[in-house]
């Protein structure tokens, strides 16, 4: 993945106010630190980091293209986002070097499809990885194509590309395959609790003498 330049202005307001008036004028706040550098308050145009997420992921390392005329290389380490806009609040962003390797979570997809009447469970959707900076996957794939009830997918079954380490216990659970739940089962976790006998009884015999009459 290769970084997306983005020019990174320098912020002088802090606090609440000065994000929202941030935010207001097209930019999104954030935080720039990292390899021993005093933190950097900066603001993003909005627009064009909306669109590096969307179209690389989370992982997109940026080509920051600082005030004092340096560029330096980042990666997002933490976004809070409001969903309801669908807005960027705040970035925090940690400084990367060219050949460097960083820890980083990447998203798995499934791919294929199991054995009829199957249910899949995706227990875990993201797999901690190490990469180059420069060259972090926008995610992953793992086939369940042809899987039986009772399979489970684990982080050491799926495929790396090369360059790329699993930092995540390879024991960790990716997906399970299972069957579908009965109707008794679906009945139990709802809380309805089968009939007694007798009762089953009593309702049969008041069915059958609703119908004569």
């Amino acid at each position: 993945m290769s970084e997306v330049k983005i020019s990174a202005e320098t912020r002088t307001e802090f606090g609440k106010g000065g994000a929202r008036r941030t935010r207001r004028a097209g930019k999104v706040p954030a935080v720039l630190y990292g390899h021993g550098e005093q933190p950097r308050h900066i603001a993003l145009p909005a627009r064009e980091f909306a669109a590096a997420i969307r179209h690389g992921g989370v992982n997109q390392v940026f080509a920051l293209e600082l005030a004092d005329g340096t560029t330096t290389l980042a990666l997002a380490k933490a976004i809070q986002r409001d969903p309801l806009r669908d807005t960027y609040e705040h970035v925090d962003l940690i400084i990367v070097r060219r050949g460097e390797r960083v820890t980083v979570d990447v998203p798995v997809q499934l791919v294929g499809e199991p054995v009829r009447n199957t249910l899949v469970v995706h227990e875990n959707d993201r797999l901690s990885i190490v990469a180059e900076a420069l060259h972090l996957p926008d995610h992953l794939q793992v086939s369940i194509e042809g899987l039986d009830s009772g399979a489970q997918v684990r982080a050491g079954d799926v495929p790396l590309p090369a360059g790329v380490e699993l930092a995540a216990d390879p024991e960790l659970l990716i997906a399970l395959v299972t069957s579908p739940p009965t109707a008794e089962q679906l009945a139990a976790e709802a809380g309805i609790l089968p009939a007694e006998p007798e009762e089953q009884a009593v309702a049969e015999e008041a069915a059958a003498a609703t119908t004569e009459g």
